[in-house]
C-alpha cells in the first residue's frame, strides 16, 4: 500500500491539525489517487482552475506538480495562453510571472 501523504501535516498541522489530516488523507490520498483521471489529468485540471480563480499562492506548488506528472512547459503556456481568453488577462499574465519563476526553479 502507498504510503499516507504527510505533506498538509508537515506545513501546518502545528495550527490546524485536523485540517491538516484531512487535506492529507482526503484531498492528497482519496481525490488525487481517484482513478477516474490520471495525475497528468488531474494536474492540467488543477492548474486551469487555479489560474482562473486567480489562487496564485498554490499555483507554484501545483506547476512543479504538474511538470512531474508530465504535462510539458509548452502545454503550461499554451494553457495560460488559452485562459487568457476565457479567465482574463490579469490571472494569465499573472501565472505567467508565476511559471517563469518556477520553470526557473526546476
Amino acid at each position: 500500500m502507498k504510503e499516507e501523504p504527510q505533506n498538509a501535516r508537515n506545513s501546518f498541522g502545528d495550527i490546524a491539525p485536523h485540517l491538516a489530516e484531512i487535506t492529507d488523507k482526503v484531498l492528497f490520498r482519496d481525490v488525487w489517487e481517484n482513478s477516474a483521471l490520471s495525475p497528468r489529468d488531474r494536474s492540467l485540471v488543477t492548474i486551469t482552475s487555479l489560474i482562473s480563480l486567480y489562487r496564485v499562492n498554490e499555483l507554484p506548488f501545483h506547476l512543479k506538480k504538474a511538470l512531474e506528472n508530465g504535462i510539458t512547459r509548452e502545454e503550461i503556456i499554451a494553457t495560460i495562453t488559452h485562459l487568457a481568453f476565457y479567465a482574463g488577462w490579469p490571472p494569465a499574465m499573472t501565472a505567467l510571472t508565476i511559471t517563469r519563476k518556477v520553470f526557473e526553479e526546476v
